[in-house]
């Protein structure tokens, strides 16, 4: 289990990579106001890590998950049309798929309900980058959680 330290340069690292884009998405993306509406969320709210995908975040590290949640947004959801749209994020099996669920990213209507991501146009690189931002923000505070011992209620 990383301890909070560990937890904060895994957070810094991938921080940077993910603003790396020349795209600027508009000042309407506000974490802080997406996370507080899904915590209001009955459903979204009710998602955490089970202990095999909390196991295998701490042994890949964050860094690497959070590459992961790179390749399957960029084969999963981003094109304007996916395939099997809206059951294309399986419920369980990797901690991107949780955080996806939890976070309103796992298919386009949610993108578009909980983030304003239009349907029918293919995601920008800047709105990929922000779809992993959205996801890594809620595996950090999980981590977190973790790290501090602070279980967060099921």
């Amino acid at each position: 289990m990383p301890g909070r330290k560990a937890v904060e340069r895994a957070a810094n690292s991938w921080h940077g990579e993910m603003g790396s884009t020349n795209e600027s998405l508009p000042t309407n993306y506000n974490l802080d106001t997406i996370f507080a509406a899904l915590e209001k969320s009955a459903f979204r709210s009710r998602f955490f890590l089970l202990p095999k995908e909390r196991s295998y975040l701490n042994d890949k590290g964050l860094p690497l998950v959070l590459e992961h949640a790179a390749d399957l947004i960029a084969r999963r959801l981003a094109p304007a049309f996916p395939i099997k749209d809206g059951k294309q994020t399986p419920w369980r099996g990797h901690p991107v798929f949780i955080a996806q669920h939890a976070t309103g990213t796992c298919c386009r209507g949610c993108l578009a309900k909980w983030h304003g991501l239009p349907k029918g146009q293919d995601l920008t690189a800047a709105e990929q980058h922000y779809v992993v931002r959205v996801i890594g923000r809620w595996l950090l505070e999980h981590m977190q959680d973790e790290a501090t011992g602070n279980e967060r209620l099921r």
